[in-house]
């Protein structure tokens, strides 16, 4: 289940191509754009058996007609949105059986980017849209900042060896904004200069790892005594929770 193709759309969008069981058959999650899927498929003699999708947003679902209308597999997706295409909706704690059942992924909802964004979960694979990304989160275009930190929060305690595939190449940015939270974190310094030498190279950033966002990703650490203080003193105020520290940190970054 580690085999995971990433296929760039639009500026910075990354399309997974999942494998099930054999090699040659994969799940197509958050297919924004037909043309680069049909093509990677048809290259490296792919078969998709399923399209798994996070949110509602076109950059995520507005090549799933076109490759419908090429293959007949089924859609799956969020219950808690309207997607015209998605045959089989799903909430917290579905579970998503691939592949003769071989592969399993457990949905986890994960409101905050949209109300009602799911991620799915297998052992050693998150695959989280726009909620988690390498180093940030996602912005809050429908839910609120309680909810996005609940789904943070929920995505945190999975095992630190869980590989991130979130679905935009965001991370130098997102680093960028992490610095200025955190000036202090040689975690931080040593994982810039490892995301830099992999842009010098044209290479994807992700997937990241869970115990690396911990130690690097400020929306991960507003219980951190650094990145309280930071928040602080951008608010010009005290906090008084974890949730009001997100709340202040999510707001700065939408201004930078």
């Amino acid at each position: 289940m580690e085999r995971a193709i990433p296929v760039s759309a639009f500026n910075d969008n990354y399309i997974w191509l999942v494998s099930i069981s054999e090699e040659s058959r994969v799940a197509i999650v958050d297919p924004g754009d037909a043309t680069p899927v049909l093509s990677t498929l048809e290259s490296m003699q792919l078969t998709p058996i399923a399209i798994l999708l996070t949110h509602h947003h076109y950059d995520h679902i507005g090549g799933v007609d076109e490759i419908l209308q090429n293959y007949t597999i089924p859609v799956y997706g969020p219950a808690g949105e309207n997607i015209p295409t998605v045959e089989f909706p799903l909430k917290n704690n579905d579970e998503v059986k691939l592949g003769n059942n071989a592969v399993g992924f457990h949905v986890i909802d994960v409101p905050g980017h949209t109300r009602g964004h799911i991620a799915y979960y297998t052992t050693g694979m998150l695959l989280c849209g726009d909620t988690l990304f390498a180093g940030g989160c996602g912005r809050l275009f429908e839910g609120t900042p309680q909810q996005m930190y609940h789904s943070l929060e929920t995505l945190s305690i999975l095992p630190d060896d869980t590989h991130v595939y979130c679905a935009h190449e965001y991370t130098l940015s997102n680093l960028d904004f992490a610095l200025r939270v955190e000036p202090e974190n040689a975690d931080l310094h040593t994982r810039i200069a490892a995301v830099k030498a992999l842009r010098a190279r044209h290479q994807p950033t992700v997937p990241s790892s869970m115990g690396l966002e911990k130690l690097t990703n400020p929306f991960l650490r507003c219980d951190q005594p650094a990145v309280i203080t930071a928040a602080e003193k951008h608010a010009g105020r005290a906090l008084k929770s974890a949730v009001e520290v997100f709340t202040v940190v999510r707001a700065w970054k939408d201004r930078t």
